[in-house]
């Protein structure tokens, strides 16, 4: 994996609109491993590997087995790309990691809370369309796509194959398609991306970590801002709504305190009192 590490956000729009068709993914915090919500949750409450594949299969027959009181169509429960997609989407722990092809996408995820400097990675998608494990060139793309009935079983659920997958469900959400998402799913959960990677043939590279520093973020967020990614437009709903608040109390208090002292000073009326001096305020 090539690590770079960028200081201005114009460096990063150069550097990824030269990736095109590439995929990306935010994270965060830099030193975060590229592994699934899945593997950190086994890790800390289940450290025996051995068990993880049980740990996995009992938990999508539970949601399987109750998730239909909720949905008005339960056939995406039948298809195991579907029902890991679904229970993504609504905060359970899968194999599942989320990229999308936007990389300002991937890096509204990255910056908009971040505290630290943080990553957006990028993967070679075009190059591993004909890519293959070294163990096994016979295991390609679509050899082992989940979507073919039987296939999560045969090359994912035992863990054993250190392989990916990358692409969509047969069917996406809003959410899905608001964020250009797609999944990339591993067929080990104990070892990081980059690893499983690293034993695929080709002399491309594959992966790219982009670190941003903190000090770009508020330059980043405009940026952001004005191109319509916010959690309103990634998340086509209330919650997304009410997530994208968050950003309008941080950038735009500055420019309303403005507006009130210079209106106030232009009507010649006196300063409310309510209004701290220096414009912070809970």
């Amino acid at each position: 994996m090539q690590t770079i590490r960028l200081e201005h956000w114009a460096d990063f729009v150069a550097r990824t609109d030269a990736l095109q068709g590439w995929a990306f993914r935010g994270h965060v915090r830099a030193q975060w491993p590229l592994v699934p919500s899945l593997t950190r949750r086994l890790q800390q409450f289940s450290p025996d590997p051995r068990l993880w594949p049980l740990r996995e299969s009992r938990a999508m027959r539970i949601f399987r087995r109750k998730a239909h009181i909720y949905l008005s169509d339960r056939t995406a429960l039948d298809d195991e790309l579907r029902c890991l997609a679904l229970m993504q989407h609504h905060g359970a722990s899968t194999r599942l990691l989320d990229f999308t092809k936007s990389p300002f996408v991937a890096a509204f995820f990255a910056l908009e809370s971040a505290s630290r400097d943080v990553a957006v990675f990028a993967l070679n998608t075009p190059a591993l369309w004909h890519a293959t494990p070294s163990f096994d060139p016979s295991l390609t793309r679509s050899r082992i796509d989940p979507r073919v009935p039987g296939n999560f079983e045969r090359y994912f659920a035992s863990n054993t194959l250190p392989l990916i997958w990358f692409g969509e469900p047969s069917e996406m959400d809003s959410r899905l398609v608001a964020q250009s998402g797609l999944f990339v799913l591993p067929g080990v959960l104990d070892q990081p991306l980059d690893v499983i990677l690293d034993g695929y043939g080709g002399s491309e590279s594959l992966l790219t970590k982009f670190i941003l520093p903190l000090s770009m973020r508020e330059e980043a967020m405009r940026a952001l801002y004005r191109m319509n990614v916010t959690y309103a437009t990634l998340f086509p709903d209330l919650d997304g709504l009410a997530r994208s608040v968050s950003y309008e109390l941080e950038a735009i208090w500055g420019r309303l305190v403005e507006d009130y002292e210079r209106a106030h000073d232009d009507a010649a009326v006196p300063r409310d009192p309510r209004l701290p001096a220096d414009g912070s305020g809970d």
